[in-house]
């Protein structure tokens, strides 16, 4: 094996990882998109109800920061941050919390986001994959409700786009 297959095998990654939320969504990937991109549009869907978004800053630009605050019913803030790794209009978003602002490392990284936004069938394939640092990490947030929240989220962002 030579270097070069080493390094490429070894950004491959290990599985057991990720989890993934897909739906179909009639909007197209541009109303998606600003969803993601734009604090007001976000504010209003990205928090899984009762929960909701009191702040929403967005940095939209590779290295940009975002930070994101969900409140829950009882006023409890969760705060979050994190940096913009890809910016693709209107086909994909990566960020991730491994990194504060500007490239500032983190404390205890959880996730990489990668959300696509890809034209099918007269509408948008909305995917969203949480790629975790361990295994263990993709087990705590399963456990946490991924998938009945971003679920949720993904609800509620299909409402507002057929608004916009």
């Amino acid at each position: 094996m030579t270097a070069e297959t080493t390094a490429e095998t070894s950004t491959e990654t290990p599985p057991g990882r990720d989890l993934v939320l897909s739906r179909l969504i009639p909007a197209p990937p541009n109303l998606l998109y600003r969803a993601w991109t734009e604090p007001d549009l976000l504010r209003r869907w990205f928090a899984p109800a009762p929960f909701r978004v009191t702040e929403a800053e967005i940095d939209l630009r590779p290295g940009g920061t975002t930070r994101i605050v969900m409140e829950g019913p009882d006023g409890t803030a969760f705060p979050s941050a994190g940096v913009y790794l890809e910016l693709v209009p209107d086909a994909r978003i990566v960020f991730t919390d491994a990194y504060l602002r500007a490239w500032e490392p983190a404390a205890k990284p959880f996730f990489t986001g990668i959300v696509t936004f890809e034209p099918e069938a007269g509408g948008t394939r909305y995917t969203a994959r949480a790629r975790h640092w361990s295994a263990a990490d993709r087990a705590a947030h399963e456990s946490m409700g991924f998938h009945e929240g971003w679920g949720r989220c993904a609800d509620q962002l299909a409402a507002l786009v057929a608004t916009l």
